[in-house]
């Protein structure tokens, strides 16, 4: 990077970096780590040379390289067959990038990835401990043996001992575990709680969330949704266990994703229940979020808007909780009128519910034909995270020209969510 401390120093492109300090240097950890000194000796080859640099600058100031890939090592892949994984039960032909199962550790710090710790050694534990980095944890049971079936993987039971050299060290990690019917809830799903309690207060928190089971399951291990009895009988395990935590550690440590309370049909709970969304991206806490976003929003909301009518697509899931909002938006400005479609997942199978797996192909064949007014919003779940692009590899153009409607995704945010209902843009 020009005009960065290794840019005056000489470094250039197409060198490699060989060490720091005396440290060796594989990966962009061991990078981040060893260049956070004031004074580095770096070692490093050019052309076949290799050469020494002595390179001052402040403490923590970035060095100023860059690498040829983003991890400078390839991405780890996952060496599990977790019965549940949703990368196992998709279709042939989607985009490659798709099928890719990440496990890898230095993504779990970097960029909030979950880990299941079956394809790391003691020394790569250790490393983590050195380096003082908090890590997110794939759990899904603490029976080891129960681990090894449900991951397909002989070692998966074994590697629970990392839990707590991690524990013991004092760094802090947040937990999932994709929760089956008749597999690991019930007790099993009590004894893994318990568990994890007795690691306390390493554990900042626990997402509990359900399998999701599409139509492309044959030859696979045989899994099927919750029942609206299973999911009351979750949320009920999670609760009392949340209720020893408060009494004990002042956090509830554990909390079922919003899906278990759609599938059992009981109200959301209240805000302070879910502390500060520790986790939020795990599907924890968004309807709420987005409930009091609203309620907010509304508040100071102008009084009066231009009448429109508007179409907000969703999965099937939450088609109820939209058309709440909806009515809340519509009681305040009756010149609105607010249609919520939940569309059902014909891609991955009915028994896909969520929006964030709703493919344009289905927006396209279910709203086809329909009033839809002025607009169509939809989550911004539905897309790639950096392209307007479909799970189908369909575009936001390719549903806008098909249904002759402006198209607008909305983020998870009340405020966006209710000026783009209102039509007010910035």
């Amino acid at each position: 990077m020009k005009h960065s401390p290794a840019f005056r120093a000489g470094l250039k492109k197409g060198d490699i970096l060989i060490s720091v300090n005396g440290h060796e240097i594989n990966d962009v950890l061991d990078y981040m780590f060893y260049c956070a000194e004031d004074r580095l000796v770096l070692v490093y080859e050019r052309e076949g040379e290799r050469l020494e640099q002595v390179v001052i600058k402040s403490e923590f100031d970035d060095l100023g390289l860059e690498f040829q890939s983003f991890l400078m090592d390839n991405k780890r892949t996952c060496s599990n067959k977790c019965i549940f994984c949703f990368i196992d039960q998709m279709p042939k032909g989607m985009r490659e990038t798709l099928y890719f199962k990440d496990d890898d550790a230095r993504l779990s710090f970097l960029q909030g990835n979950y880990v299941t710790l079956t394809n790391l050694t003691d020394k790569d534990i250790q490393r983590i401990i050195d380096m003082r980095l908090n890590i997110n944890v794939s759990v899904h049971t603490t029976n080891p043996e129960l681990r090894c079936k449900m991951m397909h993987n002989r070692f998966a039971g074994e590697k629970l001992r990392y839990l707590k050299m991690i524990a013991d060290s004092g760094l802090m990690m947040n937990c999932q575990i994709v929760c089956c019917p008749e597999i690991n809830d019930g007790a099993e799903l009590q004894r893994t709680l318990d568990d994890l309690e007795a690691l306390m207060p390493s554990i900042q928190s626990v997402a509990v969330v359900p399998v999701g089971v599409t139509k492309f399951r044959e030859g696979l291990y045989p899994l099927r949704p919750f029942t609206k009895n299973e999911a009351e009988a979750v949320i009920d395990i999670i609760e009392a266990k949340q209720k020893q935590c408060l009494e004990k550690w002042e956090t509830r440590m554990a909390y079922p994703a919003d899906e278990f309370y759609l599938l059992a049909e009981r109200d959301l709970p209240p805000t302070e229940f879910y502390e500060d969304y520790p986790q939020y991206e795990n599907g924890v806490g968004l309807l709420r979020s987005l409930q009091d976003e609203v309620d907010q929003a509304l508040e100071d909301a102008p009084e009066s808007v231009s009448p429109r009518r508007i179409t907000l697509a969703t999965g099937t899931a939450a088609e109820a909780f939209h058309k709440h909002l909806a009515g809340q938006i519509m009681k305040k400005y009756p010149m609105l009128d607010i249609r919520v479609v939940g569309i059902v997942n014909r891609f991955f199978g009915e028994t896909i519910t969520v929006a964030g797996l709703v493919t344009a192909g289905d927006l396209i064949d279910q709203l086809r034909g329909r009033e839809l007014g002025e607009e169509l919003l939809i989550p911004r779940v539905m897309l790639k995270a950096d392209e307007p692009i479909f799970l189908d590899d369909l575009s936001v153009s390719d549903v806008e020209r098909e249904l002759d409607i402006k198209v607008t995704a909305v983020r998870n945010d009340g405020f966006e969510y209710l000026d783009a209902i209102l039509g007010i843009t910035y």
